[in-house]
């Protein structure tokens, strides 16, 4: 637990530095997704807190690790290392995936008005990754039309239809990788929530 609150800490040190770099080289893209990478990383102990969930440090770790790969991403690694996107475009659809499944999970667990079949769940988390994908694209692609109107560069854009449909591609593999190992992991934190938000019924 101590480890991954380290590593938690050092992507977040990272991340502020990457901000700082923004600030002194006057690179605003650097300042925007390193400060919103930070922001996310701030959720779980605020939902910890205001909420009086106690979420597993791994959790943390996980959401942490997405927007910092990401960030590092936008920084440069993108363009440099052809296979970066496609692990972010994982670890994202991961994280899209686990709250899709909790929350449904958690509804299933407390709602005696839904059921839903334990089969059902991993085609469920696969249809809102993947649905959660196309409308991904879709403001990629809305983002490049700006561009093309306003000569503006903005902070994301799509390359290629090839591209487009590798980024599909590993959002599955995110996808499939939850929906798998899901009802093991996240079961619990379904069940925490679920509590919580339905204590008052």
């Amino acid at each position: 637990m101590r480890n991954q609150r380290r590593l938690t800490r050092g992507m977040q040190v990272l991340l502020l530095a990457i901000v700082g770099y923004g600030l002194l080289a006057g690179q605003p893209k650097a300042i925007t997704n390193g400060a919103i990478a930070f922001g996310i990383t701030l959720l779980p102990p605020l939902i910890e807190r205001n909420y009086s969930l106690t979420l597993d440090p791994w959790l943390a770790l996980w959401i942490t690790t997405a927007v910092f790969l990401h960030t590092l991403g936008s920084a440069g690694l993108y363009a440099q290392l052809g296979w970066w996107d496609s692990i972010t475009h994982a670890m994202s659809a991961s994280l899209v995936a686990a709250v899709g499944y909790t929350a449904a999970r958690s509804i299933d667990l407390h709602s005696d008005a839904i059921h839903v079949p334990r089969r059902l769940f991993f085609v469920y988390t696969l249809v809102v990754v993947l649905a959660f994908g196309v409308i991904w694209e879709l403001f990629e692609f809305g983002l490049d039309v700006v561009t093309d109107l306003t000569g503006v560069t903005m902070p994301l854009a799509q390359f290629g239809l090839e591209d487009t449909v590798k980024d599909l591609l590993f959002n599955s593999l995110g996808a499939v990788l939850v929906a798998v190992f899901g009802q093991a992991h996240l079961t619990g934190v379904a069940e925490t929530i679920g509590d919580r938000l339905f204590a008052a019924d």
